[in-house]
């Protein structure tokens, strides 16, 4: 009974530190007719392999959590309130919530987290931001979609250079600024972990890289995938009441469609 007992508790602390993976922002799709409806996940997970897979990892707690949607025009829903849960256990599954579109144009959905984890003293703070385009017809979509390079002001933060939905396909190259607290974050790593590839142990020259002095990356995917890109970054000297040290983390979760949708290559 004894050993069933530390059996127990070593799994149930294996189940705790969930709120230090990371989170990210997903729609069913990056191109929308207008009047029809997106669909929009927030899920938890990536927590393996030093925070470089595209694995779920439980269901994140919604306490000090935000889910924005911005239109093209600027206007703000808050999703929050009309999240579902996906799971039948309170760390299992993901929350989703659906959206009707209406204006034409770059759509982007914007998550945040801040929180003191319960396994550490530790402060844990995220960042994700997924984007999306409604246009009148999927034949011929509009080319120029401004407003990708919203800042938010996240703590860390990934600003795209480059506009994430058009055009996009394989070897159509893509740039992120990374900021910390504002300001360009040079050395920065920045991975951009593909949907189903498991990236090499330390540094993976293939989908890693670091930032410049400007804090830019350029990535080029070769295929149509969703990939997942996410920097970290640690302060140990980022403390205060119950933490000793502050983990920040960013992500964007990136459509890469097959053919590009508006260029038709």
């Amino acid at each position: 009974m004894r050993e069933f007992v530390s059996a127990l508790t070593a799994c149930l602390f294996c189940v705790v530190p969930a709120s230090a993976h990371d989170t990210w922002v997903e729609t069913n799709t990056n191109f929308v007719r207008t009047g029809d409806v997106v669909h929009v996940a927030l899920k938890l997970g990536n927590h393996g392999n030093d925070h470089r897979d595209f694995k779920l990892a439980g269901k994140t707690e919604l306490d000090g959590t935000t889910l924005t949607l911005i239109s093209s025009s600027g206007r703000s829903y808050d999703l929050l309130p009309e999240l579902t849960d996906e799971g039948y256990t309170p760390k299992e599954g993901y929350w989703s919530t659906r959206f009707v579109t209406g204006e034409t144009g770059l759509h982007m959905i914007t998550h945040s987290s801040d929180r003191v984890v319960s396994y550490a003293p530790k402060r844990s703070v995220k960042s994700a931001k997924a984007f999306f385009v409604v246009t009148p017809s999927l034949d011929s979509p509009p080319r120029d979609n401004p407003g990708y390079d919203r800042v938010f002001g996240h703590a860390l933060e990934l600003i795209p250079v480059h506009n994430p939905v058009t055009p996009m396909g394989p070897g159509q190259r893509i740039s992120f600024r990374l900021e910390f607290h504002g300001k360009p974050m040079a050395g920065g790593r920045v991975s951009f972990v593909p949907r189903g590839v498991t990236l090499t142990e330390d540094f993976d020259e293939t989908y890693e890289t670091l930032t410049d002095a400007t804090g830019v990356v350029s990535f080029e995917p070769t295929d149509g995938n969703v990939y997942l890109v996410v920097a970290h970054h640690e302060d140990s000297s980022a403390a205060g009441e119950g933490y000793e040290s502050t983990k920040y983390s960013a992500t964007i979760a990136l459509f890469v469609p097959q053919i590009c949708p508006c260029c038709g290559q």
